[in-house]
């Protein structure tokens, strides 16, 4: 994997570069000392990942973040001395389309391997996603990605709505962008499973419960989905509905590079939820929830998947198109009327 690193401290450069080295197969092909040189690097050598430093004078790593995957996109780390004193710049950061962060390890003169070992395990999830960014585990069927609506399967009886959304890297932005459009008054339930590290996923359902006229709270055992109220998924195992309504936590299936995975999600879903689905996928690199939300349009629910235009990494996204999963591909900013529209109609 050919790295990058940005960082205004020659010292920390040095350290990142040291614990790059442990691995084999990794190689550091630049060190910038600012955000500006970084993005002139990325420029003429666009490396498989950049380490971002957060916090950097004149142009800090938000900022930075946004230029290179606006004009050079490639997957970006963010790596800073304390993440959890920069959660709001975090956020920032990912909605951008940063995939995650991680503390600078601390080696307090030990034992150099051992303290790097949680940086470098994020580094290799990192290579895994990118190395099948693109591909799908199953064919795509024949047409374009917007194919005829898939028949409704009949649910006699009256069950809640529930809205089921998957995100990844850029998701934080556009999930306020939807939840901040949607009123109090919403008739559906909302469970949400985005991509992050369990650390930052209680400070980023607090971040979206500022931004959302809704309540948004991270998801426990046994909770119910309730009309009005969004659940985040907030583990790095996996959430699934554990019976037709009530949500829980697995560790199955354990190989899963994803974690939480939106296809575990949206297929319990697609088995157990006995009211009308509305099933969204959005911005992130790789494939997760393509199956997923293939599986829920297989069973009549509708089903939005973002556009390349708006995704800050159009990873998920194009392969639910590429599987024909989608009933309709839109732009962020439409995603919220779609919703009420689709739902007024069911309630």
């Amino acid at each position: 994997m050919r790295i990058g690193i940005v960082n205004d401290l020659a010292p920390m450069n040095e350290l990142l570069r040291r614990f790059v080295g442990l691995r084999p197969g990794h190689e550091v092909i630049w060190m910038a000392a600012s955000g500006a040189e970084a993005i002139e690097y990325c420029s003429t050598q666009t490396p498989d990942l950049i380490l971002m430093d957060l916090v950097m004078p004149v142009m800090d790593g938000v900022e930075t973040t946004r230029r290179i995957m606006a004009s050079t996109p490639c997957a970006i780390l963010l790596v800073t001395v304390s993440v959890r004193d920069n959660v709001g710049l975090v956020f920032e950061a990912i909605g951008h389309g940063a995939l995650d962060a991680v503390d600078i390890p601390m080696t307090g003169g030990g034992n150099l391997p051992h303290a790097a070992e949680p940086f470098l395990a994020k580094i290799d999830i990192i290579s895994r996603l990118a190395s099948g960014k693109s591909a799908i585990r199953t064919a795509a069927e024949p047409g374009g990605p917007r194919a005829a609506r898939t028949n409704r399967i009949s649910r006699p009886g009256h069950y809640d709505q529930l809205v089921a959304i998957g995100a990844s890297a850029g998701g934080p932005a556009v999930l306020a962008t939807v939840l901040r459009c949607l009123p109090k008054d919403v008739p559906a339930a909302i469970v949400i499973v985005q991509h992050v590290d369990e650390r930052f996923a209680s400070g980023l359902a607090d971040w979206l419960d500022h931004e959302s006229a809704l309540p948004v709270r991270v998801a426990k055992e046994g909770d119910r989905p309730s009309v009005g109220h969004v659940l985040l998924a907030g583990t790095r195992d996996h959430l699934e509905l554990k019976t037709a309504d009530r949500v829980g936590y697995t560790v199955e299936p354990r190989d899963y590079v994803y974690r939480p995975s939106v296809d575990v999600f949206f297929q319990s879903v697609s088995r157990l939820w006995r009211g009308d689905v509305v099933g969204v996928l959005l911005t992130g690199m790789g494939r997760d929830g393509a199956l997923g939300l293939k599986a829920l349009r297989t069973r009549g629910h509708y089903t939005i998947a973002q556009d390349e235009a708006t995704s800050a990494v159009y990873g998920m996204p194009k392969a639910a198109a590429m599987l024909q999963a989608a009933v309709d591909i839109l732009p962020a900013e439409r995603i919220a009327s779609k919703l009420m529209e689709v739902l007024t109609c069911k309630a």
